[in-house]
């Protein structure tokens, strides 16, 4: 199996960082409450500087946005939702372990991170553009169809692709999702800032280590770019 993004993509952002991280060995019965409330420390210390609509983490991601022809403040990109969310209600509801985990660490670092079930994913992952024949199926069952043009997260299954991620990085697919029966992973951290290459390097190395102290797993990383933009896992 492998991640990328496509060539468009790729041509169309080429400001884009991608950080990507495969692990096995994933159960539900970790405790990561020392974890999350270190990054949630994080988040709040940040937070009372500013709203998060102001960080350029975010910023980034709204002018993208708004070149998909999405407004900005209809559709969020998830670490920004989750800013909002944590910003107003002082925490975020509690999943699963290595969700939770994942939650905390794009509120710390402002940058969206998607966590997928391989086994879920059928063939491969690609970042594209939507053909308008994806099907992508809800939290709640219901299936769409993501507009031709639109981003999203597609796989090989067929005779249609399922889309794993609408609108980018604005929501995820209850097919993929993370369960108690989840064993193996791929998260993808995708930033469009100034100091994105910074950053995004910073939160994988941080994200492979809380894994490395709360699961026995071994995990594989890579920065994606235009030039080498495939992850094998």
């Amino acid at each position: 199996m492998f991640f990328r993004h496509s060539e468009a993509l790729w041509a169309d952002y080429p400001e884009l960082v991608p950080g990507v991280l495969y692990a096995g060995g994933i159960t539900a019965s970790a405790d990561v409450s020392r974890q999350v409330a270190r990054f949630n420390t994080t988040a709040q210390a940040r937070l009372a500087t500013g709203p998060e609509g102001e960080f350029v983490e975010v910023q980034a991601w709204r002018r993208t946005f708004s070149k998909m022809g999405l407004k900005p403040t209809q559709y969020r990109c998830a670490s920004e939702s989750l800013l909002r969310r944590f910003r107003k209600e002082g925490s975020l509801p509690q999943l699963h372990p290595l969700v939770d985990l994942c939650n905390a660490i794009s509120l710390a670092f402002a940058i969206p991170i998607a966590v997928f079930d391989v086994a879920k994913v059928s063939g491969q992952l690609e970042v594209r553009y939507a053909t308008g024949t994806e099907n992508y199926r809800t939290f709640g069952g219901e299936v769409e169809h993501p507009e031709a043009g639109e981003v999203i997260f597609a796989d090989a299954a067929e005779p249609a692709a399922s889309a794993h991620a609408r609108r980018w990085t604005n929501r995820q697919s209850g097919l993929s999702a993370v369960s108690a029966d989840t064993r193996a992973v791929l998260i993808v951290a995708e930033a469009l800032h100034a100091s994105a290459g910074d950053d995004v390097a910073r939160l994988v190395s941080t994200l492979s280590h809380e894994l490395a102290t709360l699961w026995p797993a071994e995990s594989r990383t890579q920065l994606l770019s235009r030039s080498s933009p495939r992850f094998e896992f």
